[in-house]
C-alpha cells in the first residue's frame, strides 16, 4: 500500500507547461537563442532574421506596425518585446487577455546589452545560463576601451541609399554610437539623426572611409557605384577608394554581437589603411 501511495503522489505532481514565446526585436530574438529558449518560440517579427533557425518561425510583421491579432493567433502565453515595438495599444490589448509581456530597454548603448541579458534571463528563468554571455560580453567591453592610437580617422556612415540620395548618419543615431565606441571619428556628429546629403555636404565633411552595410552595397551595384553618390569620390575616402563593409544588424543591432561587431570595425578600418596608405 505504502508503494501505491508513492506513485499516486508521482502521479499528481503537475507537469509546467512549455512557455509559447514571441518575441519582437532582432536583439530580443538572439538573446533568446542564446539562453537557450528558441525552442519555445513560436513566433518572432520581420526584424528577427538571426539565428536563421529563427526564420523559420512564422512572422507577426514589422514591429512598428503591429497588430495584437496576429500576436494573439500564435497563442502565446509570453511575450518579450523591444521597447521600440509599436504600436503601445497593442501590448495593452495582449495584456487584457492574460498574456504577459515582457519590455526590453532599447536605447542604443553598449551599457544596456547587458540589461537586456538579465531582463530576459529572468523573465525566462535562465539567469544561470546569462552568466557566460555577461562575462564575454564584460571581456569584449573591456577591449574596446582600449582603444589604440591613431585609431580616430574621420567616417562618414552611409545608413542607406535610395537612388542618388543617401542617409548619412548624424548624432543621436546607432550608428554614432557605434562609431564613436569604434574610436572613429563621425564626419557628421553635429548633424542630429539621420539626413540626407548633399554634393556639397559630402565635400565638405571630408570623410577619409565610408562605411556601409554589405545589403545596401549590393543594392546600388557594388563599390564602382558607390563612387558615384554626389561629391564622394572627392572626398579623401573616395580618392583613396577606402570603404568598410559591415553587417549591419550586428553592429547596429546593441545585441549580443553588437562589441564584436564594433571590434570588427576598428580592426577592418586599420586593415584599410593598412592596404591603402
Amino acid at each position: 500500500m505504502k508503494y501505491i501511495v508513492v506513485l499516486l503522489c508521482f502521479v499528481m505532481i503537475p507537469v509546467k507547461a512549455a512557455q509559447r514565446l514571441v518575441s519582437i526585436g532582432g536583439d530580443v530574438t538572439e538573446i533568446i537563442y542564446a539562453l537557450g529558449s528558441g525552442d519555445q518560440l513560436v513566433g518572432r517579427d520581420t526584424t528577427s532574421q538571426r539565428p536563421e533557425a529563427s526564420l523559420k518561425l512564422p512572422d507577426i510583421g514589422y514591429m512598428r506596425q503591429l497588430n495584437s491579432e496576429g500576436i494573439l493567433a500564435l497563442k502565446p502565453t509570453l511575450v518579450l518585446t523591444s521597447a521600440q515595438a509599436q504600436p503601445s495599444q497593442v501590448f495593452q490589448q495582449i495584456e487584457k487577455v492574460g498574456v504577459k509581456v515582457v519590455t526590453v530597454p532599447a536605447t542604443p548603448q553598449l551599457s544596456e546589452i547587458a540589461v537586456k541579458i538579465n531582463t530576459l534571463a529572468q523573465a525566462l528563468g535562465k539567469t544561470t545560463q546569462a552568466q557566460p554571455i555577461l562575462q564575454r560580453l564584460d571581456q569584449q567591453l573591456s577591449a574596446l576601451k582600449q582603444v589604440p592610437a591613431g585609431a580616430s580617422h574621420k567616417a562618414l556612415y552611409i545608413m542607406a541609399n535610395h537612388g542618388m540620395q543617401s542617409l548619412i548618419a548624424g548624432k543621436e543615431t546607432a550608428a554614432d554610437v557605434a562609431l564613436r565606441s569604434a574610436g572613429l571619428t563621425n564626419v557628421m556628429g553635429q548633424v542630429p539623426h539621420y539626413q540626407q546629403m548633399s554634393q556639397e555636404g559630402v565635400i565638405a565633411a571630408a570623410p577619409e572611409v565610408v562605411i556601409i552595410d554589405q545589403r545596401s552595397l549590393l543594392q546600388m551595384g557594388g563599390t564602382s557605384q558607390l563612387w558615384k553618390l554626389p561629391g564622394l569620390a572627392l572626398t579623401p575616402a573616395g580618392k583613396a577608394r577606402r570603404v568598410v563593409v559591415i553587417d549591419q544588424m550586428a553592429l547596429l543591432g546593441f545585441g549580443i554581437d553588437t562589441p564584436q561587431a564594433i571590434l570588427k570595425l576598428r580592426q577592418d578600418v586599420a586593415e584599410s589603411y593598412a592596404r591603402q596608405p
